[in-house]
């Protein structure tokens, strides 16, 4: 897919952007399964977590230009940049950004030690990742640094 989708989650008619709930970090969730995405986003958003969904990562970056994510989920394996480049990216203009990859093909360890080599370190989840799971990694992620309880990332 080369068009750039957004979220039909989103309302439409200004331009998208997170909503502060209650002093919970902003998420953006990136897949090009959009059902994958909307899914996560729904499961962030129901347990209290402003997120948005994006397909590809030029369509998530435009997203995080608008309004800076404290959250990268992304897939790996995405069409035009891949979720590492993006992450990547993302670490460049806001470095304070955490991410969180995921991915269900192997062919992702490649790009993994490329980063690595570059000097980038990003947490790998592996597809599917259980809802209970995800909201246990993103809390993690997301609380103040001296209150984090280990959470343990296959």
């Amino acid at each position: 897919m080369d068009e750039t989708r957004i979220s039909p989650l989103v309302s439409t008619g200004k331009a998208p952007s997170f909503q502060s709930n209650g002093g919970f970090p902003r998420i953006l969730v990136v897949d090009d399964e959009s059902a994958i995405a909307d899914t996560l986003t729904e499961i962030l958003c129901r347990s209290g977590y402003p997120a948005i969904a994006a397909y590809d990562g030029n369509g998530a970056l435009e997203l995080a230009l608008i309004s800076p994510p404290e959250l990268l989920i992304t897939d790996v394996i995405l069409p035009g940049m891949n979720g590492i480049d993006l992450a990547i990216t993302i670490k460049r203009v806001y470095p304070d950004c955490k991410i969180l990859l995921f991915s269900g093909q192997a062919s992702t360890a490649d790009l993994l030690t490329r980063a690595k080599c570059a000097g980038h370190s990003f947490t790998l989840l592996s597809k599917p990742v259980p809802p209970k799971d995800l909201l246990a990694i993103v809390a993690d992620r997301l609380s103040p640094k001296g209150s984090r309880p280990a959470v343990p990332v296959a």
